[in-house]
């Protein structure tokens, strides 16, 4: 029996996945939570096989919480959000599959099924970004380029994104002067569309 426990901050959702997931014979959902802070206590407590992780939680980024559940479980990140640089934080912070919400009832099993035997499992679109990664490596933004790109995505200016990162002003400036050749653009907005419509980079 697998032992599955749910973290999404979505109650109706939250609970539809784990009748889902019941009604699996060999997957036993023993644990769900929308908070943050209760993951590792849960964890604790009941010992699951896989954690099924939703990466929005609120104010909380869902992937912060993988490095402190990797050592004593599995990660399973099950969310909406497919851009690359939610999917490159999440595979570094040491989750072994990535599955959209768009799975059917049967993919999520599967993908339980296959991250509790330690088999890294990836939805299509997942996998097809991470290809294109491998494959265009000059187009592929480093982790510090993503961050700064997101922050500007979010309006901040030159000054607050390098307060924000504790890096100097210059360095920000070099950094996006790299994004925007990458991108094949020539200014911060259309940085942004561009990211945005590659999916490097989700506005929220």
């Amino acid at each position: 029996m697998i032992r599955v426990v749910i973290v999404d901050d979505h109650p109706v959702l939250r609970a539809g996945v784990a009748a889902v997931l019941a009604s699996y014979e060999d997957i036993d959902v023993v644990g769900t939570t929308g908070s943050p802070a209760s993951v590792a206590r849960l964890v604790q407590d009941v010992a699951p096989d896989v954690v099924l992780l939703d990466l929005g939680l609120g104010q909380r980024d869902g992937g912060e919480l993988i490095p402190d559940l990797v050592g004593s479980t599995r990660v399973l990140v099950f969310t909406a959000s497919g851009t690359d640089l939610a999917i490159t934080r999440a595979l570094a912070a040491g989750a072994t599959g990535y599955l959209l919400k768009d799975a059917s009832s049967d993919e999520l099993a599967a993908a339980v099924r296959s991250v509790a035997a330690g088999t890294a499992v990836f939805s299509h679109a997942v996998a097809g970004r991470m290809l294109d990664r491998v494959q265009r490596p000059d187009e592929t933004l480093t982790p510090r380029e993503g961050e700064v790109l997101e922050l500007l995505g979010a309006g901040l200016t030159n000054r607050a994104i390098a307060e924000r990162l504790y890096l100097s002003e210059s360095t920000v400036k070099t950094h996006l002067v790299r994004v925007f050749a990458k991108l094949g653009v020539d200014g911060r907005a259309a940085a942004v569309a561009e990211a945005t419509r590659r999916g490097v980079i989700e506005l929220t």
